[in-house]
C-alpha cells in the first residue's frame, strides 16, 4: 500500500520539527532511520507524475522515486510524495523537507550552482514547445506574433519564452500562472491563444483538455530541456546513490535485464554479476540494491513504455533512446 502525503509548502514551514536531519548531513542515514523516502513531484502531469482518484501517484518521475526507495530501503513503496509547484520546489528541497526532487526539472548552470543543487543524469531529454487550437491558423512559432501565451511562473519555460521572442522580434502577451492545472485550465477556457511548456508536458496535458483533438502541438522546439532528479549539494554519497540508480535503469536495458527476469538473469558476465550483486555496497547499500530497483520498476524502457508511451511520444529515433539505438542514454561501467 503506497503511503501518500500531500503537503502545502506554507504548512511545512509553519510546523516545528519537520525539518529533516538530512538538511545538512547524511541523507542516507536519515532516510533509513525514517523508513521512507520523501520525494517531491509535480502531481499535475499525467504520464510523469499524476495524482490518481484513489490518492496514489503514478508516472515516469514517480517510478524513479520508487526505484530509489527500493535501492535504499528495499521497498519501492516506501515513498511519501510531496506535490510541489515550480516556485516551491527548490526551497522545499533546500529546507530538507524532501530527500529528492523529481519534478520535470530542467538542468541549468544557475540551478546547479547558485541554488546549491546537484543534478543526476537526465532521465528525459526534452525541449520547449507550444500548443494552439487546431482552427487558429497558427502553424509555426513565427505565427505567434501578437499572441497571448499561457505560461507557468518560476520556470525555465517563462525565461525561454521571453528570451527567444525578444531575440526573434516577436511580440507577445504573457499570461502567467503558478500551477500546471491553472495554466492549462486558462488555455482550455480560451484565456490565451497558446500555451507553452516542455513538449512532453504539452502531450501530457493535451490528454486532459475538453477536446484533445482540437489542439495542435507545434513541431518546433525553442530550447534544450534535460529533465531529471535533483538533490542538495553537500552530500556526495546520496548524490552518488541517486545518480547510479538512474544509471542502473539505463544499464539494465542495455543488458536486457527486466523487472521480470532480474531474479534469474544469467550472471556469467562479470559486469552483470557486479551490477546485480556487490557493487551497491560501495554506497553503503545492501548487496543487490540495484537489482531491487529494477525489480520494483523495471529498466528504462519499461518505465518509459508504461508511462510515456501512452502519451504518444515516440522513443524510437529520439534522444531518449539507448545509445545502442542512436539516443543519448548511456550508462558508465559498473565496475
Amino acid at each position: 500500500m503506497k503511503r501518500i502525503l500531500i503537503v502545502a509548502f506554507a504548512v511545512l514551514l509553519m510546523v516545528p520539527g519537520l525539518l529533516s536531519s538530512a538538511q545538512g548531513g547524511d541523507t542516507l542515514a536519515a532516510v533509513q532511520a525514517r523508513g521512507v523516502l520523501n520525494c517531491g513531484v509535480n502531481g499535475q502531469l499525467p504520464g510523469f507524475s499524476g495524482l490518481e482518484s484513489d490518492g496514489s501517484f503514478t508516472g515516469f518521475d514517480v517510478d524513479y522515486c520508487h526505484a530509489v526507495a527500493a535501492a535504499v530501503l528495499g521497498d519501492g513503496d516506501a515513498v511519501e510524495f510531496f506535490p510541489l509547484t515550480a516556485p516551491q520546489r527548490f526551497d522545499v528541497l533546500a529546507s530538507g523537507e524532501i530527500d529528492l526532487l523529481i519534478r520535470n526539472t530542467t538542468y541549468t548552470v544557475s540551478r546547479d550552482t547558485d541554488l546549491g543543487n546537484n543534478f543526476a543524469p537526465p532521465t528525459f531529454y526534452d525541449g520547449q514547445g507550444f500548443m494552439v487550437r487546431a482552427d487558429s491558423g497558427i502553424g509555426s512559432v513565427a505565427d505567434l506574433d501578437g499572441a497571448s501565451i499561457c505560461v507557468g511562473t518560476g520556470t525555465t519555460t517563462e525565461l525561454n519564452l521571453a528570451d527567444t521572442f525578444a531575440a526573434r522580434g516577436i511580440n507577445f502577451e504573457p499570461v502567467v500562472f503558478e500551477t500546471t492545472d491553472e495554466t492549462f485550465a486558462a488555455y482550455d477556457a480560451g484565456r490565451c491563444d497558446a500555451v507553452t511548456t516542455d513538449l512532453s508536458g504539452l502531450a501530457s496535458r493535451r490528454t486532459t483538455l475538453g477536446n484533445p483533438s482540437d489542439h495542435n502541438i507545434l513541431s518546433e522546439a525553442i530550447s534544450k530541456e534535460p529533465l531529471g532528479p535533483v538533490v542538495r549539494h553537500g552530500d556526495d554519497n546520496w548524490y552518488d546513490i541517486v545518480k547510479w540508480t538512474v544509471y542502473a535503469t539505463f544499464f539494465a536495458e542495455e543488458a536486457g535485464i527486466t523487472s521480470g527476469n532480474v531474479g534469474s538473469f544469467d550472471r556469467s558476465d562479470p559486469e552483470v554479476d557486479r551490477f546485480l550483486g556487490e557493487i551497491s555496497t560501495k554506497f553503503g547499500l545492501d548487496a543487490g540494491a540495484f537489482a531491487a530497483a529494477i525489480g520494483a520498476v523495471g529498466n528504462y524502457g519499461e518505465i518509459y513504455d508504461r508511462n510515456v508511451g501512452p502519451l504518444g511520444i515516440a522513443r524510437e529515433g529520439g534522444l531518449n533512446a539507448s545509445f545502442q539505438n542512436g539516443g543519448l542514454l548511456y550508462a558508465p561501467p559498473f565496475r
